[in-house]
């Protein structure tokens, strides 16, 4: 008779996200020694609070939370939602971490619930989503660029934001403030050469 294989670390924290979350969970990724897990914008903000309260998990720390543009995924046509939010999560307890993902469920007017409440860290990491991307968090408590600034106009990680925009600033010595006008930058396509020497890598 033999013994049972024993259990990774990874086999309980699968064990206890599938048995904490239940339905809650749409997809569950296991790939490269970590899990992702996915979850609708409805379960969004209980999956987080579950991720966070939850004995057996005890995710108490936020790392880091971005936007994703799935506009075009590794070059070809992506079929579902086009906007993601991306959290990584540590537990300090039990020394573990998961990845979570939402999709926002509409294209033109991407929202998700912040997750402010549950850890205060995603106050700037959600104005950085808002910013770059566009993304809405329904209950933040002041939603506000935090990168670009305040008169700009789109969202700069956007797949289909122009590379040079159309308006610059600069302080202006004379009128003691800071001025808007017409980008004077021409747009150019840089191509890359190769230069190697002569006998690289022992071509003749």
């Amino acid at each position: 008779m033999t013994d049972a294989a024993p259990v990774s670390k990874l086999d309980r924290l699968q064990q206890a996200l599938e048995t904490t979350l239940g339905a809650r969970v749409k997809t569950l990724v296991r790939d490269l020694g970590e899990l992702t897990v996915t979850v609708s914008a409805g379960d969004y903000l209980e999956a987080a609070r579950l991720l966070h309260e939850s004995v057996d998990l005890r995710f108490e720390q936020l790392l880091d939370l971005c936007g994703v543009d799935y506009s075009s995924y590794r070059d070809v046509p992506w079929e579902g939602p086009r906007f993601c939010v991306v959290s990584h999560l540590l537990s300090v307890t039990h020394n573990w971490r998961v990845r979570l993902k939402v999709f926002c469920p509409d294209d033109d007017v991407p929202t998700v619930a912040s997750l402010i409440d549950v850890w205060s860290a995603a106050n700037w990491f959600e104005r950085e989503a808002f910013d770059l991307y566009g993304i809405i968090f329904d209950g933040h408590i002041d939603l506000r660029r935090i990168l670009t600034d305040y008169g700009f106009i789109g969202h700069p990680f956007r797949k289909d934001f122009p590379v040079s925009g159309h308006t610059e600033m600069r302080y202006d010595e004379e009128q003691k403030r800071v001025i808007y006008q017409p980008v004077s930058i021409v747009p150019r396509e840089i191509t890359p050469r190769i230069i190697r020497e002569d006998k690289y890598g022992g071509l003749q």
